[in-house]
C-alpha cells in the first residue's frame, strides 16, 4: 500500500522510469548553477567549499548574545543569526508596559544603538556575515547594524548579511507584524532602494517559508505561499520604479527541513525551478542571479519532542542531510533540547558539530546534486511543483498575496493541515517516537537554561541612562524630520530613520511615531 507525502500525494513503494512519462530531462534539469536552476543555483555547489553553517542565537541582554556568538565562532560556526526578543519584533522598548516579562525570552532585547554595539562588541563586522531574524522594525535593526559598523570604522559597502523583513507571512502564521500591508510593502520597497546604493552586498529579504511550516503547512504549500509574497515584494519595487535586475539579485528566501527527507530535496527543487521561470518570464530578468532562488534552511522545531529529548539529536542530523541534499546555501540545526527551554551551550555546540560531521566526514559535498536522475525525487518533484502552481495560481485568482491574506485563504489552508498531522499523530497513524510509541514510563531530569529576569529592569535603567545623557533636541528634529517623511510617499524614510537612531532614538520611539503615522494592523474578522 502507497504511503502519502506530507503534501498529500502518494509515494508508491518502486518508482521506474515509467513514473517520468513525458519528462524532458534536459528541459525539466538542465545543468547545475544554469537555468533552471534545479540541480542547483551554483555550477560546482559544495565541492569547492561547504554551505554557511550559521547557529540563530541570541538571549538575555546584549552582553550575554555576545559572549555566546563569541562561542559559536570559536567552535567554527561561519555566520552569525540574531534571534530578537518579542518586544524587539514588536517595536517596543523593554521598559514598555506592553513589553513586561517578555524581555530577552526569546531572543536578545535591543532597544538603542547602545545596546547593538555591545551585541557585536569584539566582532569585526566586515568580517562576518550576520542573518537578523526581524520583520516590522527591520529597517531600524539594519540602520543600527549599519551604524555600529560605522563607529567600528567599517563602510557599509562591507556589509554582508541578511534582514527577514519578509513582513507578509507575519499575517499569515506568525503575527509579529505592527504596519497594514500597505505601508509595510511602502518600508520593504524603500529597504531595497536604500540597501542598492547604501550597503549593496546586503540581501535585502529573506522571504520566509519557515515559519509557515512551523504552522502546519505541507512543502507544496510552504513553497506556494512563500514563491507569491515574493512575486508581491517584487511587484512592489517594481511599481516603486526600480528595475527588477537591479534589486532581484539580493533576494533571499528562508525554508525548513523536515525528516521527510525525499519529499523535501524535491521541494528544494521545485522551488528553484518554478522561482527561475517566474522571474524570466513574468518579470523578464535578464540577469542570472536575479533567476536564482538562494535560501537559508533550518531545521524543523516544529519536529523536536520534549520527551526523550535526546531523540531529537537524531532527527535534526536528517534534516540537516535533507537540506544539504536539496541545495541550501546556509544552514541552522537546532538544539536537541530547544523542545524545553534555550539551548545551553553544550547543545548549541552539538548543533553545530552535526553540520559539520555532514561537511567534513560524509561524501555528500563530494558531488554535485547526488539525487539528480533519481525516479522517485524526481516524480515528487513535478508533483510538489504541480500542487505549488495550483496553490499561486489560487491565490492569482483572489488578487494576489495580500487580497488572500485579507480573505485568509493561506491562513485557512495552513491550520487545515495542522489539523490533519493532529489528528494522525493522536491516532497513532503518524508515528513520533517518544510521544505515541516508545515512550519511556518515566523521563529523565533535564535543568534547562533560564533567564534571569532581573534582565529587565537592566534594560530599563540602560534606557533611561541613555535618555538622560543624549541631546533631546537633535532627537526630536529628527524624528519630526522621519514623521515627515512617513506621511508623505515620495521620500525613503531610512535616511531620516538612520538620523534619529544614530541620536540615540530609541527602536520604541521610532516604531511609535510610525503607528502613529501609518497605524497598527488589525486582523480581518471574516475568516
Amino acid at each position: 500500500m502507497a504511503r502519502e507525502s506530507e503534501s498529500g500525494k502518494p509515494i508508491e513503494p518502486v518508482y521506474g522510469p515509467g513514473a517520468l512519462q513525458g519528462w524532458d530531462p534536459a528541459e525539466k534539469l538542465g545543468e547545475p548553477g544554469a537555468y533552471p536552476y534545479t540541480r542547483g543555483v551554483y555550477p560546482s555547489m559544495y565541492t569547492g567549499r561547504p554551505w554557511t553553517m550559521r547557529q540563530y542565537a541570541g538571549f538575555g541582554t546584549a552582553a550575554e548574545s555576545n559572549a555566546r556568538y563569541k562561542q559559536l565562532i570559536a567552535n567554527g560556526t561561519m555566520g552569525l543569526s540574531v534571534a530578537f526578543d518579542l518586544p524587539t519584533q514588536m517595536g517596543h522598548d523593554s521598559d514598555a508596559e506592553i513589553a513586561h516579562g517578555e524581555v530577552g525570552k526569546v531572543g536578545v532585547a535591543i532597544d538603542s544603538v547602545d545596546d547593538m554595539q555591545v551585541l557585536f562588541d569584539g566582532i569585526p563586522l566586515d568580517q562576518v556575515s550576520t542573518s537578523m531574524t526581524i520583520n516590522a522594525p527591520a529597517a531600524l535593526l539594519l540602520l543600527l547594524y549599519q551604524i555600529v559598523g560605522e563607529e567600528q570604522g567599517v563602510s557599509p559597502q562591507k556589509l554582508t548579511g541578511t534582514i527577514q523583513n519578509d513582513v507578509l507571512k507575519e499575517y499569515i502564521a506568525r503575527g509579529t507584524y505592527i504596519f497594514p500591508p500597505k505601508p509595510s510593502l511602502r518600508l520593504i520597497a524603500d529597504i531595497f532602494q536604500y540597501c542598492r546604493a547604501e550597503i549593496p552586498k546586503w540581501n535585502t529579504i529573506s522571504i520566509s517559508g519557515y515559519h509557515m511550516a512551523e504552522a502546519g503547512a505541507t512543502p507544496a504549500q510552504e513553497i506556494a505561499f512563500t514563491l507569491a509574497d515574493g512575486i508581491e515584494y517584487v511587484r512592489t519595487a517594481v511599481a516603486a520604479g526600480m528595475e527588477v535586475d537591479d534589486f532581484a539579485p539580493r533576494l533571499s528566501f528562508f525554508f525548513v527541513a523536515r525528516t521527510t527527507i525525499l519529499e523535501e530535496v524535491a521541494k528544494f527543487r521545485a522551488a528553484r525551478r518554478i522561482w527561475a521561470r517566474v522571474m524570466k518570464e513574468e518579470f523578464g530578468a535578464k540577469n542570472p542571479k536575479s533567476l536564482m532562488l538562494r535560501f537559508h534552511t533550518q531545521t524543523a522545531g516544529v519536529q523536536l519532542t520534549a520527551q526523550q529529548p535526546e531523540v531529537n539529536l537524531v532527527r535534526v542530523a536528517v534534516q540537516g542531510l535533507g537540506a544539504v541534499l536539496g541545495g541550501t546555501q546556509s544552514l541552522h540545526t537546532n538544539s536537541y533540547d530547544e523542545a524545553i527551554a534555550l539551548p545551553t551551550d553544550k547543545s548549541a555546540r552539538l548543533a553545530l558539530r552535526t553540520q559539520q560531521v555532514l561537511a567534513y566526514e560524509t561524501d555528500i559535498t563530494a558531488t554535485v546534486d547526488p539525487f539528480a536522475g533519481s525516479y522517485v525525487v524526481e516524480s515528487l518533484t513535478d508533483d510538489v511543483e504541480a500542487q505549488a502552481l495550483d496553490l499561486m495560481r489560487q491565490i492569482e485568482d483572489r488578487g494576489g498575496a495580500v487580497e488572500a491574506i485579507e480573505q485568509g485563504f493561506q491562513k485557512t489552508e495552513i491550520e487545515r493541515s495542522a489539523y490533519r498531522v493532529t489528528q494522525e499523530t493522536e491516532s497513532g497513524d503518524r508515528v513520533v517516537v517518544g510521544v505515541n510509541r516508545y515512550q519511556l514510563e518515566e523521563e529523565e531530569p533535564y535543568e534547562p537554561m533560564r533567564v534571569d529576569p532581573a534582565i529587565e529592569a537592566q534594560q530599563a535603567e540602560r534606557l533611561a541612562k541613555l535618555r538622560a545623557g543624549r541631546d533631546q533636541a537633535a532627537v526630536d528634529a529628527a524624528l519630526a524630520e522621519l514623521r515627515t517623511a512617513a506621511q508623505g510617499d515620495s521620500e525613503n524614510v531610512l535616511y531620516p530613520m538612520r538620523k534619529a537612531l544614530k541620536a540615540r532614538a530609541t527602536v520604541g520611539e521610532v516604531c511609535n511615531l510610525l503607528r502613529e503615522v501609518w497605524g497598527a494592523y488589525v486582523p480581518s474578522e471574516n475568516f
